[in-house]
């Protein structure tokens, strides 16, 4: 089943309050005469109206007053220079243009605080696990395996017996990055097919800190550097090597391609998104794990009210190039994962926006959001399988968004308040445990410099493993759909490694019948009884409050079910021909 995200894209596009003039948008303007540029240099992205039109683009934006900086000719995204003010209405007005976007404010210092960026529900209540994380797990196959529910959940210690990954399948993890040091990722990390696509960003157009100062020369950080941790935690669910050593991913034999597209802060913005997707279908990437939204738009809406309209155009232009972007990925043969979002609420029936834009700091101004013309993505994209997140009991995780529309299927993401009433309610073990940068230990306090944990980190649960060579390696617990989304990457490169034929220099499988064979072979979960389901108890006030829609085979809290590798490998023919 596919959900309604082409069907929504369609009436986006034709919803648009601003007139389209030979295939420009356009933004309305007070008066004929071009806009007047000033303001610092400030980088842009701006979308080709169309295939044949990329250096008409260039050429426009050229004469606005910008200059180019680099092209992504696979959909005609540029990333141009100039300065802050006036250059969009300029750029726009231009019939090789479809639309133009602010990014970021070049060549200042940092002399603030970091802008704030979604940690809270992933890091929420972390503290010293019951477990002492020293013991050999009694199926897992490597010693902290015993902490990883989700991993049996999905039941990867079964499945491996049957089909444990082949080399030969790349799983690009677009992210913060990718740890490709770390003991438990090394094995199965591709340093050379990896591409980091993002340039850290000191500061704001306001001077306060965003990424923080630059750590290696020309502000991009190596292909298997992670400064944050989100991607290597993501990385470990899916890959991480099987060895008698740390942990083991769902997948532990697949290869992981680090395609970096979010900065050391946290925030991924348009350009690099889009050149990750791209280029993982140009490398033979057979499946992308996409745990995030493109910033600053929680939802990228047509024309809403409460947005200026330079704000209108830049949610559209994002929109048009995601668009053009995962269509360019699925006829390449890449099969997208994205995970479902945090924000508790129906993507069909969207709750009011307070969050965006999030960038820069304190720009957001609520919104009502408008299911038909709003897409929060890449979730909402076009050939995503969307993921929502459950705790070990099988209740849908409290931060969880959900809802008929866009689920495809749901997997263990953690939730850290489940089990209330239960020795188990708040505590770590009800989390996900994966890889931790050690560079990102120290930073947070929780590693010292001797690489040693810190009471900070053992109070926040954070573990250590060394190798009989005497390599120190990191773990650490976190909950979301960011967690849940590697869960059913992992299977569905199982998938494509069992069922998966030889072709572009590796093995290739059709992202549709991918899709087919892990809702085909997912448990279903029926909704609960009662269907409403509140978390007063657990402390969460009535926005959290959800209602499940749907039968036993399909509905709105776990879609078809929740992933299973096993079946997935040893019935998954069944679905081969749809």
């Amino acid at each position: 089943m596919r959900r309604s995200s082409l069907r929504r894209t369609r009436l986006l596009i034709a919803a648009l309050a601003v007139p389209l003039i030979g295939g420009a948008v356009v933004l309305p303007s007070a008066s004929a005469q071009p806009a007047a540029l000033s303001g610092p240099a400030t980088e842009f992205t701006v979308l080709a109206s169309g295939e044949q039109s990329v250096a008409a683009a260039e050429q426009a934006i050229r004469e606005a007053g910008g200059t180019v900086v680099r092209t992504n000719t696979a959909v005609g995204l540029i990333t141009a220079t100039a300065p802050a003010n006036g250059f969009v209405q300029r750029v726009s007005a231009d019939d090789a243009v479809y639309g133009a976007a602010k990014a970021t404010a070049i060549g200042q210092a940092p002399t603030g605080k970091v802008a704030p960026k979604r940690s809270d529900v992933e890091k929420e209540g972390r503290q010293a696990p019951k477990s002492s994380g020293a013991t050999t797990g009694a199926t897992g196959t490597d010693p902290l395996d015993d902490q990883l529910w989700g991993l049996k959940s999905v039941r990867s210690d079964m499945s491996r017996t049957v089909q444990p990954g082949d080399k030969r399948v790349k799983v690009g993890v677009i992210d913060t990055g990718v740890d490709g040091t770390h003991p438990d990722i090394a094995p199965n990390f591709d340093r050379g097919a990896s591409r980091n696509f993002t340039r850290d960003i000191p500061t704001d157009p306001t001077g306060a800190v965003v990424d923080g100062p630059c750590e290696f020369r020309g502000c991009v950080d190596p292909a298997d550097h992670d400064d944050n941790g989100h991607g290597t935690h993501v990385a470990g669910t899916i890959a991480a090597a099987a060895d008698g050593f740390g942990i083991s991913g769902v997948a532990p034999n697949v290869t992981l391609v680090n395609l970096r597209a979010g900065q050391d802060s946290g925030f991924f913005f348009l350009q690099p998104v889009v050149d990750a997707i791209t280029y993982a279908g140009d490398a033979g990437v057979d499946v992308v794990n996409m745990s995030f939204y493109v910033d600053p738009w929680l939802y990228n809406c047509a024309s809403n009210p409460a947005d200026s309209a330079e704000q209108q155009l830049e949610q559209r232009t994002v929109t048009e190039a995601m668009t053009r972007a995962m269509n360019y990925a699925y006829r390449k043969g890449v099969t997208e994962v994205a995970a479902l979002g945090n924000q508790h609420t129906d993507l069909g029936a969207p709750q009011p926006d307070t969050t965006s834009p999030d960038y820069p700091a304190s720009s957001a101004h609520p919104r009502t959001i408008d299911n038909a013309t709003c897409l929060s993505l890449p979730v909402e994209g076009p050939h995503t399988i969307g993921v929502s997140a459950f705790g070990p009991s099988g209740a849908k995780a409290d931060y969880s968004n959900y809802g008929l529309e866009q689920i495809s299927v749901s997997a263990p993401g953690g939730f850290f308040r489940d089990g209330f009433g239960t020795d188990w309610y708040r505590t770590n073990e009800n989390m996900i445990l994966s890889a931790y940068p050690r560079n990102v230990g120290v930073a947070e306090g929780t590693i010292d410099a001797d690489g040693n944990v810190t009471p900070d980190g053992a109070a926040a649960g954070v573990q250590k493993a060394v190798t009989k060579d005497g390599r120190a390696a990191y773990y650490q617990f976190l909950q979301g759909t960011s967690m849940a989304a590697p869960h059913a990457s992992g299977v569905a490169a199982l998938i494509v490694s069992e069922y998966g034929r030889a072709g572009r220099g590796g093995i290739t499988m059709s992202p549709d019948t991918v899709q087919r064979i892990i809702e085909g072979t997912a448990a279903p979960i029926a909704c609960p009884v009662p269907a409403t389901v509140d978390y007063l108890d657990e402390g969460r006030d009535d926005s959290f409050t959800a209602t499940c829609q749907g039968s036993p085979s399909f509905n709105g809290f776990y879609g078809h079910g929740a992933v299973d590798a096993y079946a997935a490998v040893t019935r998954g023919a069944a679905y081969l021909r749809g």
